[in-house]
Formats: structure tokens, sequence, C-alpha cells
């Protein structure tokens, strides 16, 4: 039995840390707010707890049992008391020094419940002693301006005794719990100020690493505590090798294709020179090189054209569509989805070359391709549809690798296929703006369906 029960509890916990994940903080100031505040609110309410049931309420108990043992001795002065109108008279003649008032009252004037404030603590803790100790006690109203009210039954009925409230409990109880509360509020601001500024260099660096991820170049110093200095300093690091790699890649490429552009112009020139039926195939071969070597030039400039900056993206797939169709592409651009609105900081040149890749393979391997953008208020979405056979679901991550040829996958016979880098330079591009390229199939065309998904 025990060991089912540890069983049963083990399968409790995950769920319950699954439940209370939901309702955790998402960002850093709310967890670091959270591990700040919730130490110091348990802390106070513990110790109010504390104070209400060990002095509070013990104060309460020894000041009410004072109070009983008066109001004994004024009922036995009652009880000597020749008539109910004698009886006020007779408790001052012998009890004056108690200062407590004597009435009797009828019993439609005793309140049928106690009378209290919602938050009266010591009133709730006096009506429990009274109703245990006292055996006459019919109600208490605490409610009067004049003070304490204990209504209790004597042999000439009814009688309303009168005393002043701070004979029963302490004065401003409610002094020690707006102490506790202020300072802890005062505290707790004081220590909110200082984390976030030991926070504040994190989020520096969160941004700094978020606008490298886009493609941007943020200027960041390293400044904080001395972990958040060595992360700081290893980004910092980090970034300049990989400006370093992607520079020496960019120029690499760039120079091979620059070299090679030399000896294609002279075989060119000589292929002209010979009769033209002989130097169609080797024309055609050298056109071919000529593409190679342009699609290498593209893969090495990546996204290194321009700076982001705030362009309306209908505006931009017009662009891309109209200098598409010019080029001779079989290409229409769809009416504008979302409800969004505005601009979006992107890189011009590398998005128009993104888009274009996409548009050209569409059409080399189908017979037309379509261009629709999906504009939210956090997302835009450039997707590209074509009517060739598509991508098989199992080799899209290897389609948009560098220099990935899927031959058999796609329609050969539609053109020349391309040298791979076509996905490759879209994928880059797409990651440089934050964003993702996803290739899927076309619910419209029945091919290929590949989107640029960029956060806003």
């Amino acid at each position: 039995m025990a060991f089912r029960w540890g069983r049963g509890l083990a399968k409790v916990y995950p769920m319950f840390f699954v439940w209370l994940k939901r309702y955790m903080p998402r960002g850093i100031y709310g967890r670091a707010a959270l591990i700040l505040l919730l130490p110091v609110v348990i802390l106070q309410l513990v110790m109010t707890v504390i104070f209400a049931q060990r002095n509070y309420e013990g104060v309460t108990n020894q000041m009410t049992d004072t109070v009983l043992r008066e109001v004994e001795l004024v009922m036995q002065v009652v009880d000597d008391a020749p008539s109910a109108a004698a009886v006020p008279a007779t408790v001052q003649d012998r009890l004056a020094a108690l200062d407590m008032g004597v009435t009797p009252v009828s019993a439609s004037e005793v309140p049928t419940r106690n009378r209290m404030s919602w938050y009266d603590y010591s009133g709730r803790v006096m009506v429990a002693r009274f109703d245990e100790y006292l055996p006459s006690f019919l109600s208490l109203d605490l409610t009067r301006p004049t003070g304490v009210h204990l209504y209790v039954q004597s042999r000439f009925g009814p009688l309303d005794l009168q005393f002043e409230r701070r004979r029963i409990s302490a004065q401003n109880p409610h002094q020690l719990f707006v102490y506790t509360f202020s300072f802890g509020f005062v505290m707790t601001l004081i220590s909110f100020v200082y984390l976030r500024n030991q926070l504040r260099p994190i989020k520096r660096l969160a941004r700094a690493a978020e606008a490298f991820g886009r493609g941007r170049h943020v200027p960041y110093t390293p400044t904080g505590a001395v972990e958040v200095r060595a992360a700081g300093a290893a980004f910092v690091d980090m970034r300049a090798r990989i400006e370093r790699q992607i520079e020496q890649r960019t120029l690499m490429l760039s120079g091979v294709s620059h070299d090679l552009r030399t000896p294609l112009t002279r075989m060119r020139l000589g292929l002209s020179m010979i009769d033209e039926d002989d130097a169609e195939p080797l024309l055609q071969d050298v056109d071919d090189m000529q593409g190679m070597l342009d699609a290498f030039l593209d893969f090495a400039k990546g996204t290194a054209e321009g700076e982001a900056e705030p362009l309306d993206p209908h505006v931009l797939m017009q662009t891309a569509v109209e200098d598409a169709q010019r080029a001779g592409r079989n290409v229409t651009l769809l009416p504008p989805e979302g409800d969004g609105t505005g601009t979006v900081r992107l890189r011009r040149m590398a998005i128009l070359r993104a888009v274009d890749n996409l548009i050209s393979n569409g059409v080399r391997y189908g017979a037309r391709a379509e261009v629709s953008v999906l504009l939210t208020d956090k997302t835009l979405r450039i997707r590209v549809e074509d009517d060739g056979p598509g991508i098989p679901e199992d080799r899209r991550i290897e389609a948009v690798r560098p220099f990935s040829r899927l031959d058999p996958a796609r329609n050969q016979n539609s053109g020349s296929g391309g040298v791979g880098l076509g996905l490759a330079i879209a994928t880059d591009i797409a990651r440089a703006h934050g964003g993702v390229l996803r290739l899927g199939s076309s619910d419209t065309l029945g091919g290929l369906r590949a989107d640029i998904v960029i956060a806003r």
C-alpha cells in the first residue's frame, strides 16, 4: 500500500509543477520580483499570525478576564438591589470605582446577535470569552461610540452594562500591522530598485544578442556583476569572431568569383570567333558557369547588403513580383492577408533576393508561382507557392543546405536545376532578420510552399 501511495505521489508532483509553471512570470523582472516578494510576504504573514495568536489574542483574553471578574461583582450587587429601578443607583453607590454603567432594558432592546466590525479581531475573541465564562451573557455590541455595551440576564431581566473599550482590548492594535507592512513595502521597494540595477546589464546583453541574431550591430560594453561582465565579454568576443568569419568568407568567395570571370570572358570571346553551331553548346556551358559564379557571389554577400530600415512589406513584395514578371517569370501577387498595418524593419535588397530565389525555384520546377503577404501585429509572413512536384517532407531539411540539389525530387526537365544555393540564401536571409524559412506543401497549387516568417 505504501509503495502504491509513493508511486501516486511521484505522478502528482510533476503534474503540479507543470500546472504551476503556467502561472509563473515569463520575464526576468517578474521572476526576480517573485523571488524577492514571496519570502517577504510569507514572513510578514507568519509574523502577523504569531502576533495575533500569541500576543494580541492573549492580551485580549487577559483584559477580558479582568472585566469578567468586575461583571461578576456587578451581578452580585444587582442581586442585592431591592428592585429593577434601584439597580443603577445601587451599583453606583457600591461600585463607583469600577466606572461601569448599568441600565435595565427590555427584551426587545437586546440585540439578537453580536454587533461588531468585520475586521474587529479582538471583538471576536471577547465574544468567545464572554460566551464561555459568563453564564448570564446575552450579546455584545461594539459598534456604539459610547463604548462597549454588554447585555446580560439578571433576576430583574436584561441589563445593559456600559464601559470603555480600552478596558477590554489594547489601544491602537493595528499599529504593529501598519508598521510591519509599511516597512516591508519600503524595504521591498529599495530591494526592487537595487535588483533592477543588477538586472539592467542582463537586459542590455539580451538586446545586443537579439540584435546580432537579426543581423544588426548594437554597441555593447560589458557592465554589471562579475558573472554578467564575463558573459558580456564572451559575447563580444564571439560576435567579433563571427563577424571576422563572415567577412573572410565574403572576401574569399568574392575573390574567387572575380578571378574566374576573366577566363570566362576570354573563353566567351574565343568561342564567338568560331562556327556558331559548334560554339553553341560551349557557350551554354559558359553561361551556366557564369550563373554559378553569380550564385556563389550572392551566397557570399549573404545579408551584408545595407542596413535594416522600416519598409512596407506589401509595397516591397509588389516590387519583387514586378521585377520577376519583367524577367519573364509567370508569378502573381495575391491580395494582402491579415489585419496588420505599418512597416517592418527589413533589409530591402536581402529580402528581394530571397523572394526572387524562391520565385525562380518555383517557375523553374513548375509552370507558375504565387506570392502572398500576411501581416499581423506580431508577425510578417511572405509565402511563395508553385505548382511543381514539391519536396518530400523527409528531404526538406537537406534542401535548405548550401549546394544541396534534389533533382530526383524536383522536375529535372524544367530547367538546369541551379547550383543548390537558392533556398540556402533565403534561409540565411530569414535567419538574419530573426525569422525562419519553412517549407511545406501548397494547398492551392499542389507544389512547394515556402514561408519566410519574421517577428515584428
